[in-house]
């Protein structure tokens, strides 16, 4: 099969395409022909190998050679513990445990696969298992009138949760650079910052800051947070992490906010509200480009550089 392998930590450089042997899903596992699988910013951590956390399970070198966690596709077969599934069920699932999408098969848990919804294309049901889930997660606990400010509003994770919280009465700012202020508008946000022009943690205070790319200090996000207000991020630097666990439960815990780091659950039952959703017309699937399977190094590359507005696919099949 074809597969875009990397050996080593780096830039989009390190990946080539090959042929590779087809996997073998072993007794519990699913074969998926893959057809589409989008990209998310944890795919260009892992390429990199920063921050440190994306090298765990392989410090010096990738613990696996295949990227690509986000896929949509058909059954190929199925171990004999599997019992949910069968050959030619469409299935959609976040494959972040093995990763392996980056590739024409991707062996899988049973448990992180769901049916894929007949009114989505593949390419669009790939788009939602892990940004959906954080999307869900992170404006959790959100209702009418709450202001919400959300940092990279114009990505993936972040044009879904602008979406969700204003579906829940929120007024929205979103932040992102400037070429996708008009993107971010497009989705539903009252109002829009470039970072690059200005610093969002002096815009004013808000009752949910969701940070998908943390780097500011534990203080900037506290002056942005009102009384009562909740700080979670998702990602950003080691360094910005370790302080919102420490530092910020602190500080939030004696002024009366919330400030962490949200632990976001993956599976199926944190993904799939929100395709039923999307398949309903209540949310919208933005796909910013499409690129063939041997295409992936450009790919990721155009995210990584922080161009995509919404997701981008790699159709496979």
């Amino acid at each position: 099969m074809r597969a875009v392998v990397y050996r080593r930590y780096g830039g989009p450089e390190v990946l080539s395409a090959e042929e590779t042997a087809k996997p073998d899903p072993g007794h519990d596992r699913v074969l998926v022909r893959v057809h589409a699988v989008s990209i998310n910013l944890s795919d260009w951590e892992c390429l990199q190998g920063t921050p440190l956390y994306a090298r765990i399970g392989g410090l010096r070198r990738p613990a696996r050679q295949v990227l690509g966690s986000d896929i949509a596709g058909v059954v190929e077969s199925v171990g004999a513990g599997v019992t949910r599934f069968r050959p030619g069920d469409a299935v959609y699932g976040d494959n972040l445990g093995l990763k392996g999408g980056f590739a024409e098969y991707a062996v899988a848990p049973e448990s992180a696969l769901a049916p894929k919804p007949d009114s989505l294309t593949f390419a669009q049901a790939s788009t939602l298992p892990q940004a959906g889930a954080i999307a869900l997660q992170g404006i959790a606990g959100t209702g009418p009138g709450d202001s919400v400010l959300i940092n990279g509003a114009g990505g993936g994770s972040g044009s879904f949760a602008v979406q969700l919280a204003k579906r829940l009465g929120a007024h929205v700012t979103g932040v992102d650079n400037g070429e996708k202020l008009d993107y971010m508008r497009s989705v539903g946000a009252d109002e829009v910052i470039d970072y690059r022009d200005q610093d969002f943690t002096r815009a004013g205070t808000y009752d949910l800051v969701l940070d998908l790319v943390a780097r500011r200090s534990v203080f900037a996000y506290h002056r942005a947070l009102a009384r009562g207000g909740r700080y979670r991020c998702v990602g950003g630097t080691t360094r910005t992490l370790v302080r919102l666990l420490t530092a910020g439960t602190v500080v939030g815990g004696l002024t009366g906010r919330r400030m962490g780091v949200l632990a976001v659950k993956s599976g199926p039952a944190h993904f799939t509200p929100l395709a039923g959703l999307c398949a309903a017309g209540e949310i919208r699937i933005h796909i910013d480009r499409r690129f063939a399977l041997d295409e992936t190094p450009e790919a990721l590359a155009y995210v990584g550089a922080g161009h995509s507005l919404g997701k981008v696919v790699i159709e496979v099949m």
